[in-house]
């Protein structure tokens, strides 16, 4: 039996001893066996913490996938091993803390949103798209940017959208009847949409059209703040969030559309801990509320699209405020 299969059987069975002189003989950690599972996912289905802890610290891959696509925190999860996944699940932000990987992956064949920009987009009744049939938005996200606005505009005043799309959630917003809605939007078509729908005619609605890095000046500051934008990154977010002390009024609520590694359930729990960690240092605290998505997401909804980008059976909707104020 070669050495990688030895370390997975070592896994499975909780064997540390084995494990650790495997490991000192120099075994591949991040071996994938016949049935495209490493160790540390072997581990994490059998509930060997112990092992979980050891293998990742000779440097196993957190968030290595098998040929289903799950990572060794999912198979954790659907075991309910709550030990080996909390150890995955501090492992995964840890490691993206200081590298990123996650996002950076996924960033591999989509490059800067530049390119999206100048894309042509097309609308249908239920969805916008790209011109490579990836879904920019579709219509079973209303339900949630229904309930985001409900979030952005619990306190009235003043409300920021940085992302247009289909206007699903400023649709929504406007039945609040805020006192002033500015909309930022970076994509010519969208904008010309906008338009020729009617958004340059209402009487609190205030249109800035470009990128929201590029018009940051013209903004002010606000009582509720709602961002979503597409063919930008985790890093796009993050940069935001650097600018919400100043955009954000004290007590205001900010939210942004929860889309962070949509097509894994793993991934996405991590991002939503790194996320939230993340405005913690800034002074924000964040309520991540669960909203069961299962039943707006039937195969047909994605007939056309290449891209799934949402996978899941539950959307976290994440409502952040300054800690000063939630005290």
């Amino acid at each position: 039996m070669e050495q990688g299969e030895q370390l997975c059987e070592a896994a499975r069975s909780g064997d540390l001893d084995k494990l650790r002189a495997l490991i000192d003989s120099g075994a591949d950690v991040s071996y994938f066996d016949g049935e495209g599972l490493t160790p540390l996912m072997h581990a994490a289905k059998h509930g060997q913490a112990a092992v979980v802890k050891t293998l990742l610290d000779a440097g196993a891959p957190w968030n290595a996938l098998s040929p289903s696509n799950l990572s060794a925190g999912d198979f954790a999860m659907e075991a309910s091993n709550q030990e080996a996944y909390d150890i995955l699940v501090n492992a995964g932000i840890q490691a993206e803390l200081v590298l990123g990987t996650i996002v950076r992956r996924t960033n591999e064949n989509g490059d800067f949103d530049g390119a999206y920009l100048e894309d042509r987009v097309t609308f249908s009744e239920d969805k916008l798209m790209d011109s490579d049939s990836k879904a920019v938005m579709m219509a079973w996200e209303k339900p949630l940017m229904e309930a985001h606005a409900k979030a952005v505009c619990s306190g009235g005043g003043h409300i920021l959208n940085i992302g247009f799309g289909m206007g699903l959630v400023d649709t929504a917003i406007q039945q609040y009847a805020p006192v002033t809605h500015t909309i930022v939007e970076a994509h010519p078509e969208v904008y010309k949409r906008m338009l020729r729908t009617g958004w340059g005619d209402k009487d609190n609605v205030k249109i800035i059209f470009g990128r929201w890095q590029d018009v940051l000046s013209q903004l002010e500051s606000y009582d509720g703040i709602f961002f979503d934008t597409y063919g930008e990154y985790y890093e796009d977010l993050r940069e935001f969030h650097q600018h919400l002390p100043i955009l954000l009024k004290p007590g205001g609520i900010y939210s942004f559309f929860n889309g962070l590694c949509g097509g894994n359930a793993f991934f996405h729990v991590v991002y939503c801990h790194l996320v939230s960690l993340e405005l913690e240092n800034l002074g924000y605290s964040t309520q991540l509320i669960p909203l069961p998505v299962k039943d707006c997401l039937g195969e047909e909804v994605w007939e056309g699209v290449k891209h799934k980008y949402w996978q899941l059976d539950t959307y976290f909707l994440p409502v952040c405020q300054s800690m000063q104020d939630s005290e």
